[in-house]
C-alpha cells in the first residue's frame, strides 16, 4: 500500500503577500514530488499546518506569478487573520521549529507566505515564517 506521503495526486500551492501587494499571488505549485518537495521546503522552515481541500483545488487553477482572483480574497483573507490571531496568542500554538530560520527581510513576516498541499486523505496548508529573496520558493 502506498504511503499518504507518496500519493499521486497530492497538490500543493505557495502563495506570497506583502502589504504592498494588492492581491497574494501563486509563487509556486505541483503535484506529486513537486507537490512533496514545496511542502518539505515549507515545513523546514517552521511551516504550520491547516486543512482546506477547495481552497487548494482553487488556488491549483491559478497561473504560476499570478494574483489570487477577487473571488478568492475572503478565504485567503480568514486563513491570515486566523494566522495573525495565532501570533497574537503567542507561539506556544505553533509548532517548534525543525531547524532555524535565515534571516527574513524586514518587509516579509510569517503571514505574508503560505503553502497549501493536498492529498486524498490529508490536506495541508503552511505558512511559511521567512523566505529570502533568493530562496528556491519564491
Amino acid at each position: 500500500m502506498a504511503k499518504p506521503e507518496d500519493d499521486p495526486l497530492k497538490s500543493a500551492v505557495a502563495l506570497a503577500y506583502s502589504q504592498t501587494d494588492q492581491s497574494p499571488r501563486v509563487v509556486a505549485k505541483g503535484r506529486g514530488l513537486i507537490a512533496e518537495q514545496i511542502i518539505l521546503r515549507a515545513r523546514e522552515h517552521g511551516v504550520y499546518v491547516h486543512e482546506s481541500p477547495e481552497l487548494v483545488s482553487l488556488l491549483m487553477q491559478i497561473d504560476l506569478d499570478q494574483r489570487i482572483p477577487p473571488q478568492l480574497y475572503i478565504a485567503v483573507a480568514e486563513l491570515l487573520a486566523w494566522i495573525y490571531r495565532l501570533e497574537k496568542v503567542g507561539s506556544r500554538f505553533l509548532p517548534p521549529r525543525s531547524s532555524p530560520l535565515p534571516e527574513a527581510p524586514k518587509s516579509e513576516t510569517r503571514r505574508q507566505r503560505a503553502v497549501l498541499g493536498l492529498s486524498r486523505s490529508n490536506l495541508r496548508a503552511d505558512v511559511v515564517e521567512s523566505c529570502p529573496s533568493k530562496h528556491p520558493c519564491d
